[in-house]
């Protein structure tokens, strides 16, 4: 008997330490800081900035990995090493899953990328109207001379236009070949490769008038260059979105609601003025991060 009384009360003290154990380690994850990464590119360090104060504000404790390379941060989060960052639902669909998202809406894409990183144990959450996708961009003196408004109007006036280029532009299936796919030849009056970073400057220098360009530079902010229609629909929706480690979303259950609520209000125009404020203006990112955010949800 007295055995049977002494299990029973080992026993209720196992169940009893469980009991205690197994929220105060589920306590101790929530508590640890969420790691909130970027790639190393202006808009991505700006809105990485901004998701970690609004995180801050709902309570959380924070610690910010910025200028992660490309190439290792889909792995970051995938490892848990980061528990998100900033990404875009068509480097979901067309780098990491290996899909061509030509034709696709903005919804579909947000589909397919939510599903396809599923099996890497990361979820996504609410994609924002900003849509920073492949773009070409001329000078605002070239768009007015020669009436471009679209893709159709720059390839029937391409031998009059002086493209700056880069060589992998030239090359890559979703970029110029491409364009010529959709669009038929540009036979441009010039054609030469730059550096990426050179291609604005080298427009308002006058040595060129047209490139490839991002949808949200913020030099498209300026009033000197014409962001050009894509009225074939070449180019499938780049979406900003969170892209976030499934374990981390459960251990910080406010986290969706929170950066859901600042997505809703990064557009392209606002992508596009954060960008300015850094690239052409010269300010310092998390300066401008916070700014937009205190001017946003303060």
């Amino acid at each position: 008997m007295k055995k049977r009384k002494r299990i029973s009360l080992l026993l209720a003290v196992a169940l009893l330490f469980l009991s205690v154990m197994v929220p105060q380690n589920a306590l101790a994850a929530r508590q640890r800081p969420i790691i909130v990464g970027s790639k190393n590119f202006t808009e991505s360090k700006v809105v990485s900035e901004i998701y970690a104060l609004a995180l801050i504000d709902a309570g959380y404790s924070v610690i910010r990995k910025p200028n992660i390379a490309n190439s290792f941060v889909y792995q970051a989060v995938k490892t848990g090493q980061i528990d998100v960052y900033p990404e875009y639902t068509g480097t979901i669909v067309e780098t990491y899953l290996k899909k061509n998202g030509s034709g696709k809406t903005a919804a579909q894409m947000a589909r397919i990328a939510q599903r396809g990183v599923a099996k890497d144990k990361l979820v996504t959450f609410e994609y924002a109207p900003g849509d920073n996708r492949q773009g070409i961009a001329v000078s605002e003196k070239v768009a007015k001379k020669y009436h471009l408004k679209n893709l159709s109007d720059l390839q029937k006036n391409a031998n009059k236009i002086r493209f700056v280029s880069q060589g992998e532009f030239d090359k890559r299936a979703d970029a110029l070949p491409g364009m010529e796919k959709k669009y038929g030849k540009f036979a441009f009056k010039t054609h030469r490769d730059y550096d990426a970073s050179l291609k604005y400057k080298i427009i308002s220098q006058g040595k060129g008038d047209a490139a490839p360009v991002s949808t949200t530079d913020g030099q498209l902010a300026t009033g000197k260059f014409r962001l050009l229609d894509d009225n074939q629909h070449l180019w499938p929706p780049y979406n900003l979105v969170p892209l976030v480690n499934r374990q981390a979303a459960k251990n910080y259950p406010k986290m969706e609601k929170t950066l859901n609520r600042v997505d809703a209000k990064l557009t392209t125009t606002e992508l596009t003025s954060l960008n300015k404020k850094v690239d052409v203006d010269g300010q310092n990112y998390k300066q401008v991060a916070k700014n937009w955010y205190n001017r946003n949800f303060k």
